[in-house]
């Protein structure tokens, strides 16, 4: 790794896990945040994710986006943004990988029925629950539950996307047994992990949804951010057919966002000064991001996105579908926890709200199709794109 920058996350200095183990974890060369994103890579959650919806839920064909695919490709972005500033890239590294995590079956359809099936519970937030997942969920040390991830990773995951004034009850939880310091922004490698993701799926949503037929290479140039890519990728190859341009399309616009994130982080830094992660933290305002031109033309991107692809008309109907799938297994197993399998009717509390948040955290742990097979076991048939 290169040196790090005076304001970078330190692992020699990290604040620490909640559970300190008895050998004091001293076996092998890895430092706290390189061993904090091998927990995460070795983790069952972290495996689902590639039978969990990105953007097509069971696509029809190898080459689509899934959370799992998409989580490597936000590392690797962040990855790069983080070298470039002198940041910890190990800690941005290993929130990009699960920043995800959390997400229930079919994406934010299925969250948002999944918060509506708990909403007398608490609701559900899947960046809350992946913290949850981490934290509790996962059990592969005999000593306690969780992964035993660092306070600045558990800090990162919870703040990625700013402060967080008002946690719901599973954020709560965590942060009840091990203080995040909620009310406060994250480490700069948080902030890039936000950044990251933002510029993954701005991008490869738009070369998925031209794969799926559900955008046109003509409808997408009416975004002037994309359009310029296009006239600067067609001044370099103009002899290529166009299909053979979206690629490099793609490429240009993650480098022209990288590249922003990177120069405009940069000038915040040098006007804010940060000499350590305390004091990024102390800032009062995030200083990794886009700079106030492209965050302009990165919301017009996305209006048109939500417009043409994630409101197309067939997503709606597969996600009416979806959100259906998860309504009808959660109203199942409430009514009849013997429904659960054993090892998850065997650890049911015995009051409320307990029960349905135990419920919510089985179902928040499927996979796309593992849901399809048990809402036609415990439900009746569904009809479901091809692949499951």
């Amino acid at each position: 790794m290169s040196r790090l920058a005076p304001f970078a996350s330190d692992p020699a200095q990290s604040r620490g896990r909640l559970h300190v183990s008895a050998d004091g974890e001293t076996r092998g060369p890895r430092d706290d945040f390189q061993r904090d994103r091998d927990r995460i890579i070795h983790s069952i959650s972290f495996r689902r994710l590639r039978h969990k919806t990105q953007v097509f839920v069971a696509p029809d064909g190898d080459h689509f986006r899934v959370r799992l695919t998409h989580s490597l490709e936000v590392a690797q972005i962040g990855r790069t943004i983080a070298r470039a500033l002198g940041l910890n890239e190990d800690l941005t590294e290993a929130l990009c990988l699960a920043h995800d995590i959390g997400h229930p079956p079919f994406g934010h359809s299925g969250e948002d029925a999944l918060k509506a099936a708990m909403a007398e519970a608490g609701g559900f937030d899947h960046n809350a629950h992946t913290l949850r997942a981490l934290a509790r969920l996962e059990t592969p040390y005999p000593a306690f539950d969780g992964l035993n991830l660092t306070w600045e990773t558990l800090e990162g995951l919870a703040k990625h996307n700013g402060p967080v004034p008002a946690p719901t009850w599973a954020l709560a939880e965590i942060d009840a047994a091990f203080p995040l310091d909620l009310g406060g922004h994250a480490s700069l490698e948080a902030q890039i992990a936000a950044v990251a993701d933002d510029i993954a799926y701005d991008n490869h949503d738009i070369d998925d949804g031209l794969r799926a037929g559900l955008l046109s290479l003509d409808e997408v140039l009416t975004v002037p951010l994309v359009a310029r890519s296009w006239d600067r990728v067609r001044a370099r190859f103009p002899g290529l057919a166009r299909e053979r341009l979206t690629g490099e399309l793609i490429r240009d616009q993650i480098g022209l966002m990288v590249n922003d994130v990177i120069a405009e982080t940069g000038r915040r830094i040098a006007h804010a000064r940060p000499r350590s992660a305390a004091d990024v933290r102390a800032a009062g305002r995030p200083l990794a991001g886009f700079s106030a031109e492209m965050a302009a033309e990165e919301r017009a991107l996305k209006r048109f996105m939500y417009a043409r692809l994630y409101h197309h008309p067939l997503q709606l109907q597969v996600a009416e579908q979806a959100g259906r799938i998860i309504a009808g297994l959660a109203a199942a197993y409430r009514a009849d926890p013997l429904l659960l399998p054993e090892s998850w009717r065997d650890r049911l509390p015995g009051a409320e709200p307990q029960r349905t948040r135990h419920i919510g955290d089985f179902i928040a742990g499927m996979t796309d199709r593992y849901a399809v097979a048990r809402y036609r076991e415990v439900v009746g048939p569904v009809e479901m794109p091809d692949g499951f």
